[in-house]
Formats: structure tokens, C-alpha cells, sequence
């Protein structure tokens, strides 16, 4: 046996990295968040309702509460409105008169939330922890990297960038700065298509499969019109000739809750209940998508089983929160999640009633708390870039 023994004990100190995704230390423009200040009431505290219904009370119209449908079920009961993250920003916009947005949900909603309401509103949100993966796979100077490596290959001015909701501020501004637009599940297709009447080729950020299901399962597209930038490799991992045959240039960042879904999810489920209909969201892998029944957003997953027949059977493919609540919903129809292996969206569920409490019960004794201020040079391409959404016809 070897042994091996040192002199001197090894100073290893720890990466900002991996600080930050052990909850210590902050990076402010990261969409995972930054440090909560404050003491937050105990988790077991039976009075948490209690007090968050009469923070709210006190409060009143000075309060406007949004709730995302990934939300837990004990933070959503105060919502004043419920939806998806482009939803409630506008929803908050349409409020003037409520002095604070406490939007549930994560960070980059909350951006878009200040960017679209009034100088006056403050918008908050009750954990800075609560970021998103996906927004966190593009940063503005990856992307602005990948805008010189186009501009190297002679196509950034055919190129038109078009961004996913789910984005920080910075990249919705690097996309207004640009002449693109920003879209959402719902809506992609017409994004797209009003991307390829501006020029030949589209970089689609931060999604890559809601950009490749789009193209392809939407619009007609080949595999082969679309290639994967990845922000990792030199050049994106792909030569000058890839990108000038391209037509679609997505970027390499997926939602880490849809893509869990697998082709064996689907076969699996069919054979558990016979004559089931899957039901996906579009951020979940081509191959999932092409083995579904229906694809389609948040609100179109809620309205479809709305409108289901009694006694149908479903298998949902996205957030086990949402899922969940539908089935709640529908005991008249079996709805189940759609992988055996249980997915919340986790940093969507550091909001939770601790966190609210602490946040309304800190603006009930006048204390701001937790706001979300995004830059005036940064709100105003990024509100350029979602304007163009707006008028998308």
C-alpha cells in the first residue's frame, strides 16, 4: 500500500462558481439570484396564512400580487391573478394604481414586469434566489460573442435575432438593439415568421427546442435548416459554411423541467393507460414533441383540458406544480404527469410562503424590500424588442 502525505495542508478555495450554486456569495446579474436579506418566519409556523392574508389587507390596492401557473399551491391562493410570465407583466401593467408588483415566480419575469409597468410601481419579488436555468445558458457577452462570430462569417446582417420570454433583461436588449423581437410559447410561430420577412436566418435564443419544434413542426423546416450554437466551444462548435446553410441558428439552452421528458416517458404511459393522449409543451425535445399527441403552451395545455371530455385520459409533459392543480381541477378526468420521476420547477419553488410573508409583511411596515430595477439603457431596447411582439399581427 502507498501512502501519500503532504507537508503542508492545500489551500483550496472555492470558484465564485460554486459559492453561488451552494447559496452562498451573490452575483447580481444572474438569473439563480443573489443573497435574501432578512430573517424569514419559520416554515412551521402555523399563523403563515394568517399573516400573509392580513399583510395583504393591510396593504390593499397598494398591492398587486402575481402568481405563475408553476407556483405552489400554498403561495398561488394569494394571487390576484394567475398565468403565464408574459401574462402577469402585462397584467401588472394594466394596474397602475398598485404601488408594488410582488411577483411570484422567478427573476426574469419580474424584469419584464418593471420593464412594462410605470416608473411609479416597484416591482418585487420575494426570493432573489429565484432564477432560471434556461435564462442563465445566455448571457450577454456569450451572445455578443456569438454576434462577432456571425458577423466573421459575413451573415449578421441577414440575421434576425429572436428571443424567448424566458430571458434576462440584458438579452432582451442585445435582441431590441437588433431589430428582433421577443416571443413566447404561444406565439413563436408569428415571431418566426415575421423574423424571416426581415432577413434570411434567425438566431433563436435561449430555447433551442422551442426554436427547432417551431421551425420544424410548425413551419415546415428541415432538421438541416437548423444548427446548435454552442456558447462553449470556439465559434459555437461550427464552421463558417454550417452557418451560412443555416436558416435557423439555435442556441444551446433548454428548460431543465421539460427536458426530463423522454421518448421512454411516452411509451411508458401509453402502455400504463390505454388511450391516453399526451399532451407536451413545446420546450420539451423534438423527438417528444413528434411522439405526442398535443403540443402547446401553458395556457393551451389549461384550456385543452377545459375543454376535454369527461372520463378522457391525459398525460401531461410540463411543471408537476400545474399538473397537479389541473387534476385537482378535473376528477372527472384522469390527468397524470407524464414522467414517473417527480419535477418542480426548483428555483420557481423558492418562493413559498416563508418568503411571501416575510416580503408583505416588510411592505406592510413600509420596508421595500427584494426590488427588481432594470437599467434605463437595458429597459429601453428590451422594451423595444417586446413592442415589436405587441404589434405582431
Amino acid at each position: 500500500m502507498r501512502v501519500v502525505t503532504t507537508a503542508q495542508p492545500l489551500d483550496v478555495q472555492p470558484s465564485p462558481l460554486a459559492l453561488l450554486l451552494l447559496g452562498r456569495e451573490a452575483d447580481p446579474k444572474s438569473e439563480r439570484g443573489v443573497e435574501c436579506p432578512g430573517d424569514l418566519p419559520s416554515p412551521s409556523d402555523p399563523d403563515l396564512v394568517e399573516r400573509a392574508r392580513a399583510a395583504k389587507e393591510k396593504l390593499g390596492d397598494k398591492v398587486f400580487v402575481l402568481g405563475h401557473h408553476y407556483q405552489r399551491d400554498e403561495v398561488i391562493q394569494f394571487a390576484d391573478v394567475t398565468g403565464d410570465s408574459f401574462k402577469l407583466a402585462r397584467d401588472a401593467a394594466a394596474k397602475p394604481e398598485a404601488e408594488y408588483i410582488v411577483f411570484c415566480g422567478v427573476h426574469f419575469m419580474a424584469e419584464s414586469a418593471d420593464i412594462l409597468t410605470s416608473d411609479d410601481q416597484k416591482v418585487v419579488l420575494p426570493d432573489l434566489a429565484a432564477g432560471c436555468s434556461m435564462a442563465d445558458m445566455a448571457t450577454a457577452e456569450q451572445v455578443a460573442e456569438c454576434w462577432d462570430v456571425l458577423t466573421e462569417a459575413g451573415i449578421a446582417e441577414q440575421v434576425v435575432p429572436v428571443s424567448y420570454m424566458n430571458s434576462s433583461a440584458d438579452i432582451k436588449a442585445f435582441t431590441g438593439k437588433h431589430g428582433g423581437t421577443i416571443c413566447t410559447s404561444s406565439n413563436a410561430k408569428r415571431a418566426l415568421e415575421w423574423a424571416f420577412e426581415q432577413g434570411e436566418k434567425v438566431l433563436f435564443l435561449p430555447d433551442q427546442h422551442l426554436g427547432r419544434n417551431t421551425a420544424v413542426r410548425d413551419m415546415g423546416m428541415s432538421l438541416e435548416d437548423c444548427v446548435l450554437y454552442n456558447p462553449h466551444k470556439p465559434n459555437g462548435g461550427l464552421t463558417a459554411e454550417e452557418l451560412r446553410n443555416a436558416r435557423m441558428i439555435l442556441w444551446r439552452g433548454h428548460c431543465s423541467v421539460h427536458g426530463r421528458f423522454s421518448v421512454d416517458s411516452v411509451n411508458d404511459v401509453r402502455e400504463r393507460i390505454p388511450g391516453v393522449k399526451v399532451l407536451v409543451h413545446p420546450e420539451c425535445k423534438h423527438e417528444v414533441v413528434a411522439a405526442a399527441d398535443e403540443v402547446g403552451s401553458t395556457e393551451y395545455i389549461i384550456k385543452a383540458l377545459d375543454a376535454a371530455e369527461p372520463g378522457s385520459k391525459w398525460a401531461i409533459g410540463t411543471e408537476l406544480n400545474l399538473v397537479r392543480r389541473l387534476a385537482n381541477a378535473h376528477p372527472d378526468k384522469e390527468i397524470v404527469f407524464l414522467d414517473k420521476t417527480v419535477c418542480f420547477c426548483s428555483t420557481m419553488n423558492r418562493i413559498d410562503l416563508p418568503h411571501l410573508v416575510w416580503t408583505l409583511e416588510s411592505l406592510a411596515e413600509g420596508n421595500l424590500v427584494n426590488r427588481i430595477e432594470v437599467d434605463r439603457e437595458t429597459e429601453q431596447f428590451a422594451k423595444q424588442a417586446l413592442e415589436r411582439m405587441l404589434a405582431l399581427p
